[in-house]
């Protein structure tokens, strides 16, 4: 092994140490911890069912409401009426109150009243008659008492985790679901509570039950994610308001525990707490005995109803029999508004529903304590994958290993999520796979750093540096001994070049050459193009090498109009100096060609050759016969659906025994005007009569293409062919091709 791959080996084994060390939390990766927060709170938006859930109705402290009935806190009579409306009248099920009443009603005037019976009008017996017989009425905590008694109604509440010593607990706790005594088990990290804010006594004692609606485990950027169902405080375990109400529904079943013992003997060590038992419903939990909260849309998953209806006696009976109510607000001021994966403004009341839903479904995500040791085979999986694999693969290889392991972490993680309802890490092993592979890549830059000198001294003569580059980058081995490839040939050629020659001196024929050349090569350069070789005032080029492109014939095709544009353009500059005008003829031709290095023991060169080549070849020595600047072969054409092309002719090519059809580029189809379609429509009809020998029709049409453009020398040609055949009928089995020499 040498020095570098040891390195690398060193530093990706480090690398794995530390994540073991991020999964075991013997240290934190904050960022780490926030790419699968993201991941996860992605996967949640993405996995919401959008549904409503009937079963459960939130009773709104509306704004319709408090402006019928008065601002909050309402007096507990209207409570107390609200309570025996929905049990008595709608029939429901069991209802929680997503509110703390934890001060006594003083809104009647009753100790007020008291105070005149004890002092002004204490020597009034009427007035102390009428007050015992109004008494009842008057006090509205026993009359809110009286209603909750022998009903199914839960009072919510909440925990403290930090309290100052003079206010650590205020109001009644209801029962504990369990103490740690009876549980067995004083190892198990309960969310512990130092204090509470709980109801009046009269009122908890009056309830069912109650249950807490605090979430002391909010993560650092405050989001609910998770949300314990039981929390300790001195020693015994309350349930979350949410667990309270679906134990009521299923008969107040006792609260087990699923504890499994990580080592051999669960009295000295440490166990791990598995899921949560309601009699044979088992709520998976971590170790916390918390849950991930099973959000199961978008605010409004759940019917809404505005608690002055319910007073009214006005709201739908058919949602609220036998349907779990919870009492909660939407209005302004009141609204308790939490941070959720969906929202950041997401109703604390509609947390609780998910939760019961979540709960009733049996669709709660779970994090066994045993899926440490899949995270961690996941780490070890993926490290010996990159560190053996990526060392023996070529660049683009090892891309697609990484992306094939990133593709099975992300299989793995959504088949778990919604086939076993298990949560397993996506953004530490994703996180794992790209630092891994972009040290490798590192590593390989480093260790093959000499290739990109060889590949500049094999290439750097045809290709411009962008694309030597691109080669480098691409980390493909250029095959140089030869092989075939689909490419696009061009060969660019200066019609009457040796007249033009001819007329020039030496050094200003130089001068002209260097810039017309520089010009035409910058433009193929620009398009992709690779020089093949200068041939006098002839350019060859091809496109499809070194680095295999799928769009050759297009970016070939770009490079020959783009040539014409250029060369348009330098007229005025040539003419100023006193340089000739000239015109350019371009062939080009698609199909298998053979390419690699060609030479002798003295000279060699990257070169393409074949058939395709002397086509091209070809084709630009026929520009000039049609008058054409650009004329492609066949492939071409078939390989440009985005362009119009007008057929010229069809000619016989030495080694074929098929005439082949030759064409000339229009422009492309976005750029060509309509009217120019419509002559290449008439052309290619009249073109069709001149082949089915239809001679009189075929020129009528033909002649009047050539008056709408005279100068187009195609329709001089087959006026002039079409005049021959009427006089010289083509043999029976003539196949469309001119005879040589007419």
């Amino acid at each position: 092994m040498s020095r570098p791959q040891f390195i690398r080996l060193l530093i990706s084994l480090a690398l794995l140490v530390l994540f073991v060390l991020h999964a075991f939390n013997i240290i934190e990766l904050p960022a780490l911890k926030k790419l699968e927060n993201f991941a996860y709170d992605t996967q949640v938006r993405l996995s919401l069912k959008g549904n409503t859930d009937k079963r459960i109705v939130i009773i709104d402290l509306d704004e319709k409401s408090l402006a019928k009935i008065g601002r909050w806190p309402w007096g507990r009579h209207q409570l107390a009426k609200l309570t025996e409306t929905l049990f008595d009248h709608y029939r429901i099920l069991v209802l929680g109150f997503d509110v703390v009443f934890s001060e006594q009603d003083e809104s009647s005037g009753l100790p007020v009243l008291d105070r005149l019976a004890s002092g002004l009008l204490k020597d009034q017996p009427g007035f102390l008659l009428s007050l015992n017989k109004l008494r009842p009425s008057l006090e509205r905590d026993a009359r809110f008492a009286r209603t909750l008694r022998g009903r199914h109604v839960l009072l919510g509440y909440y925990f403290k985790s930090k309290v100052d010593p003079k206010f650590a607990v205020s109001g009644a706790l209801p029962d504990p679901v369990i103490s740690l005594q009876e549980l067995g088990r004083s190892n198990i990290p309960f969310v512990k509570a130092a204090g509470f804010g709980a109801n009046l006594p009269i009122l908890q004692s009056a309830a069912q039950n109650g249950g807490f609606f605090d979430n002391p485990l909010l993560e650092s950027d405050g989001v609910n994610r998770r949300i314990p169902l039981l929390q300790e405080y001195q020693g015994k375990l309350y349930q979350s308001l949410s667990l309270g109400l679906v134990r009521t529904i299923l008969g107040d079943p006792p609260v087990t525990m699923g504890i499994t013992p990580v080592a051999k003997n669960p009295k000295d060590i440490e166990t791990g707490l598995e899921w949560v038992g309601l009699g044979p419903h088992h709520i998976p939990v971590d170790e916390r005995a918390s849950i991930l909260i099973p959000y199961r849309g978008r605010p409004g998953s759940f019917p809404y109803i505005s608690a002055s209806d319910v007073l009214d006696q006005t709201a739908n009976s058919d949602l609220l029999n036998d349907a779990i109510v919870l009492v909660g607000s939407t209005a302004p001021g009141l609204m308790d508004l939490r941070v959720t994966p969906i929202q950041n403004a997401f109703p604390g009341v509609e947390i609780h529903a998910n939760i019961i839903s979540g709960i009733l479904d049996a669709s709660i995500k779970r994090r066994p304590s045993h899926s440490l040791v899949f995270e961690l085979f996941y780490y070890f999986l993926i490290a010996l994958a990159m560190i053996l694999l990526m060392t023996r693969l070529t660049p683009i290889w090892g891309f697609y290993l990484t992306l094939l392991i990133l593709l099975l972490i992300v299989w793995s993680h959504l088949f778990f999520w919604r086939r076993v309802d298990i949560l397993i890490p996506i953004a530490s092993p994703v996180v794992l796979t790209l630092l891994l592979f972009m040290l490798n890549n590192i590593f390989e830059i480093l260790i093959h750093s000499r290739s990109k000198s060889h590949i500049s001294s094999l290439f750097g003569h045809y290709l411009p540096q962008e694309q030597v580059e691109a080669i480098h980058s691409s980390g493909k081995t250029i095959e140089t001994k030869g092989e075939r490839r689909d490419m696009t040939v061009m060969f660019v050629n200066i019609q009457d070049f040796t007249t033009i020659a001819e007329q020039r001196k030496p050094e200003e024929l130089t001068h002209i050459m260097n810039t017309y050349l520089t010009k035409m090569t910058t433009v193929i350069h620009e398009n992709q193009g690779a020089i093949d070789k200068y041939m006098g005032d002839v350019i060859m080029a091809y496109w499809g090498a070194p680095l295999e492109n799928s769009r050759h014939a297009r970016n070939a095709m770009k490079a020959a109009m783009r040539m014409i544009e250029s060369l348009n353009q330098q007229e005025d500059e040539f003419r100023t100096q006193g340089w000739p005008e000239f015109s350019i003829g371009i062939g080009l031709n698609s199909g298998s060609v053979n390419v690699g290095i060609m030479g002798s023991d003295f000279r060699k060169a990257y070169t393409v050759w074949g058939a395709t080549v002397k086509q091209a070849l070809k084709l630009e020595s026929c520009t000039k016969q049609y008058g054409a600047t650009i004329i492609a072969g066949a492939e071409t054409r078939k390989n440009l659906p985005e362009v119009i092309f007008r057929e010229l002719d069809r000619i016989r090519i030495q080694g074929k025994s098929l005439p082949v059809s030759i064409f000339e580029p229009v422009g492309f189809v976005d750029e060509v005007s309509g009217d120019t379609r419509t002559e290449v429509d008439a052309y290619h009809k009249a073109l069709a009569l001149y082949r089915g020998r239809r001679w009189k029709e075929a020129q009528h049409r033909f002649h009047l293409l050539h008056q709408r453009d005279p100068e187009r020398l195609i329709y001089e040609v087959y006026l002039s062919r079409i005049q021959h055949f009427m006089q010289h009928p083509p043999d029976s089995d003539w196949d469309g091709v001119f005879p040589k020499g007419l």
